[in-house]
């Protein structure tokens, strides 16, 4: 159930004048058939008094009643919480273009059901958001800086190629400097800088830097991670494939398994969501699901409008019936 409040209530004390005008309509016909009551010659007033309706003499005082409640409830100011776009959000989207987006096992390739994901992630974000893009595989690059303009993004999704290793924590790196930039760029207001949020999709675990525990290496995912998270910017992540992946490099299989574990690690350790895909279908709900999240915020919005819309339908109903039964408009 929708909870409706007001933001001038003091208008509603209106609706004690409209019940007081209802109580003086009744009071009215009550003293008129009384008096008619009290006319002797009822035989003569029936020929000079011409037959009115029962009811429908009602609905013109009805129509006029209502109309004044449902303005006077329009004047006060009715809200309701409801999904708005933000205008003011930062949004950059990084890509994993490792060699082990090649594999098959996600129809057609990793990469091109992520790419037909991704451009459909871009279309649906509202205009106001201001959104980048990165990419990693051997290294990390911004591709498009954050903008409103989605022709630049969908135009370096379409062109993405595939590398060698997956520096997950330097992609992440990549997007928090954007980000710092992008913001630094802002005049300043009260406000401060737009909030914004890393969308990380990646396939494979990181290799870049390697060793032991390279999560927790100074340029490592797990370091990136908590680095957005002290700059208050949340990293949301996608595992992306199965655990049968597999790619062909010379004539020999090496399986590239999703790794989920570590995708949800990132996540957590950034104060963002973890998600995971086995197919096209699947990422368009994940991204679906960020779009609603990032995009759009929930806001006490104004309902007045269909309240003094009803009200203009209800003052045309009693005028009109006032017309149609009684010949003339009070």
């Amino acid at each position: 159930m929708v909870a409706v409040r007001f933001s001038q209530p003091v208008w509603l004390l209106l609706l004690l004048v409209v019940a007081g005008l209802g109580v003086g309509y009744l009071l009215v016909l009550a003293r008129r058939r009384r008096d008619t009551v009290r006319f002797t010659a009822l035989e003569l007033l029936e020929k000079v008094v011409p037959r009115t309706p029962g009811w429908p003499k009602h609905v013109p005082t009805a129509g006029i009643l209502l109309a004044l409640v449902l303005l006077t409830i329009g004047l006060a100011g009715p809200t309701a919480e409801g999904r708005v776009p933000r205008n003011r959000a930062t949004v950059v989207l990084v890509i994993d273009v490792s060699l082990s987006m090649m594999a098959s096992d996600v129809a057609p390739s990793r990469l091109a059901a992520a790419q037909a994901a991704a451009k459909t992630f871009v279309d649906d974000l509202p205009e106001t958001i201001n959104l980048g893009l990165v990419a990693f595989a051997g290294t990390a690059a911004v591709l498009v800086s954050p903008g409103t303009d989605r022709v630049p993004v969908q135009h370096a999704i379409d062109t993405l190629r595939l590398s060698e290793s997956t520096p997950t924590g330097e992609a992440i790196f990549a997007a928090l400097q954007s980000v710092e930039t992008f913001s630094g760029s802002l005049p300043g207001d009260r406000e401060g800088p737009p909030p914004a949020h890393v969308v990380v999709m990646s396939d494979g675990k990181q290799t870049v830097p390697g060793g032991e525990d390279a999560e927790n290496q100074p340029r490592g995912a797990f370091t990136a991670a908590r680095a957005a998270a002290d700059s208050q910017v949340p990293v949301s992540t996608i595992a992306f494939g199965t655990v049968y992946g597999s790619i062909d490099l010379d004539g020999e299989q090496i399986p590239v398994a999703v790794d989920e574990p570590s995708m949800r690690e990132v996540a957590r350790l950034a104060g963002g969501e973890s998600f995971s895909a086995t197919s096209e279908g699947e990422l368009r709900n994940v991204y679906a699901a960020l779009g609603e999240e990032i995009g759009y915020e929930t806001k006490q919005v104004d309902v007045s409008k269909p309240w003094l819309a009803g009200g203009t339908l209800a003052t045309m109903a009693g005028l009109g019936s006032a017309f149609a039964f009684g010949r003339r408009i009070p």
